[in-house]
């Protein structure tokens, strides 16, 4: 992936300032959409100190890759046309303790990717990153080739979207594994198997295939 690619953020939390940094730090200009006025999201860059650029929702919707880093309930109410033809990564997780109950959330036969791309249905939704804790990503990166390198399971159902967002992930110092469909995401969620995994690329991609 081209490194003059722009990575749009929405969301100032701690996954959201992450993968800023990640990206960043891999020569990707990175654009950002916070809660509130764009000052306030300025102001939060500069606390953190990340050199990402505050911007609208319009502005961030139409970088290279746009990054959900919000509560899935959240992006369950966006308007899903700013998302046309756009590649979306959903790093998203459901929490009962801090949203309820959701049993639409943890049904197996959907998991909650297949949801966002019904919400998003012109996007082209690719999940990545949900699985691996945002402190173990901030620590995590290692450059190609190194055997404590770990993997990060990217899905899609469209795989021209999965082997762009492959390729993010690579430039960010982890190794992408490509799993198929969001269909087979189930097993990344809370409580399930491959959730909070920290592996090696090969014995993650046995675990996931």
């Amino acid at each position: 992936m081209n490194s003059s690619a722009t990575i749009g953020i929405i969301g100032t939390g701690k996954l959201g300032r992450t993968l800023a940094r990640l990206s960043l730090a891999a020569g990707f200009s990175v654009v950002i959409h916070g809660s509130g006025p764009l000052a306030r999201t300025a102001r939060v860059l500069e606390t953190f100190d990340i050199a990402a650029t505050p911007a609208s929702l319009d502005e961030v919707t139409a970088a290279d890759i746009v990054v959900l880093a919000i509560p899935l309930s959240d992006a369950e109410v966006l308007d899903g046309s700013l998302f046309d033809g756009t590649i979306v990564v959903d790093p998203m997780n459901h929490w009962d303790e801090a949203d309820g109950p959701r049993p639409d959330f943890d049904d197996p036969s959907t998991p909650t990717s297949v949801l966002v791309q019904r919400w998003f249905d012109r996007a082209r939704v690719v999940k990545a990153f949900n699985h691996v804790a945002y402190k173990d990503l901030a620590g995590g990166a290692r450059v190609s080739g190194d055997p404590h390198r770990w993997g990060v399971a990217v899905a899609a159902d469209d795989a021209e979207a999965g082997t762009t967002v492959a390729a993010w992930v690579d430039a960010l110092g982890f190794d992408p594994v490509l799993v198929g469909s969001l269909a087979a995401t189930y097993a990344l969620q809370p409580g399930k198997p491959l959730f909070g995994a920290t592996l090696p690329e090969s014995e993650l991609r046995r675990a996931l295939l």
